[in-house]
C-alpha cells in the first residue's frame, strides 16, 4: 500500500502539481495545498504547512519539517533531512552521492557511485537561491547560506556562510561573533 501511495503521489505531482503556478502567484488554484498533499504521499516525512514550489524535483527519501519549503526548480536527491522553518530560494541543488573516480584504469562513467552521504539541514535555516550543497554536509540551526554558494563542508549553528566554497563570514548571535573575533585577531579586542 505504501509503495502504491508513493507511485500515485509521484504520478499526480509530476503530471499536474509540479507545473501549477508558484505559491505567491496572483493566480490562486490551491497550488500550495495540492503540492503539499502530493508531498505527504511521496516524502519519507512531510511536516505541516510545507511549501513545495513549482518545478521542484525531490527524492522520496527527503524528510521535510514543519513550515519548511523546497524552492522553485530546486533538485534534492537522496536522503536529505530538512528541519522546521527552513526557507529555500529557487534553483537549489542538494547532492547526497557522487561518482567514483579512484580507479584510473576504468572510465569514471564505468565506476558507478560512491556510498550515499545524507545531508542534514537544521531548524530555522535560510538557503539563498542557486545554492549547491554537497554530500554529507550538515547545516546547523539558525544558519544563513548566501545565494550562489557551494557548500562543501558543514556549517555550524548561527553561522552566515557564503562563497565558493562557502565559508563562515560571521555569526548571527553575539557570543559566536566575539569568539570569531578572538580567533581572527589573536586575542580579545581590536586588531
Amino acid at each position: 500500500m505504501k509503495i502504491a501511495k508513493k507511485v500515485l503521489g509521484l504520478l499526480v505531482y509530476n503530471l499536474l502539481a509540479k507545473h501549477f503556478p508558484v505559491s505567491f502567484s496572483p493566480i490562486k488554484i490551491g497550488q500550495k495545498k495540492f503540492r503539499a498533499f502530493c508531498g505527504k504521499m511521496i516524502l519519507a516525512k512531510c511536516g505541516k504547512n510545507v511549501n513545495i514550489e513549482k518545478g521542484a524535483v525531490f527524492s522520496s527519501k527527503v524528510q521535510l519539517g514543519d513550515n519548511s519549503g523546497i524552492g522553485i526548480n530546486s533538485h534534492i536527491g537522496g536522503t536529505t533531512y530538512i528541519g522546521n522553518d527552513v526557507m529555500m530560494g529557487p534553483e537549489c541543488i542538494i547532492y547526497t552521492w557522487n561518482h567514483k573516480f579512484d580507479d584510473v584504469t576504468t572510465t569514471m562513467r564505468g565506476q558507478g557511485f560512491q556510498e550515499e552521504k545524507p545531508v542534514y539541514i537544521g531548524d530555522d535555516v535560510w538557503i539563498g537561491g542557486r545554492v549547491i550543497i554537497l554530500p554529507g554536509v550538515h547545516i546547523g540551526s539558525h544558519a544563513i547560506i548566501g545565494a550562489g554558494s557551494v557548500v562543501t563542508k558543514s556549517i555550524p549553528d548561527w553561522a552566515i556562510a557564503a562563497g565558493n566554497p562557502a565559508r563562515v563570514k560571521k555569526y548571527r548571535n553575539n557570543t559566536e561573533n566575539i569568539k570569531m573575533e578572538k580567533i581572527t585577531t589573536g586575542g580579545g579586542g581590536s586588531p
